[in-house]
């Protein structure tokens, strides 16, 4: 399957608007809760963080695939 430029593109910005939105939701996690509620956070924060790292690796690899094809 093959992505066109605006798709990868459209791709690698939802990873990064991810890794912003977990790393941001980390920061802000309030003291004072159970330790169960950090580390299920802490879990839903790792998974989505590779998540959107394999995202953006998909996303690079068909933003390059795309340049190569127009030349």
């Amino acid at each position: 399957m093959k992505f066109s430029r605006r798709v990868a593109a459209f791709v690698l910005a939802i990873a990064a608007f991810m890794v912003f939105e977990w790393i941001t939701l980390a920061f802000n996690l309030a003291p004072g809760h159970p330790s169960a509620f950090y580390v299920v956070h802490g879990v839903l924060i790792a998974v989505n963080l590779v998540i959107a790292a394999c995202l953006g690796v998909i996303a690079v690899r068909a933003w390059r695939s795309g340049r190569s094809d127009d030349a």
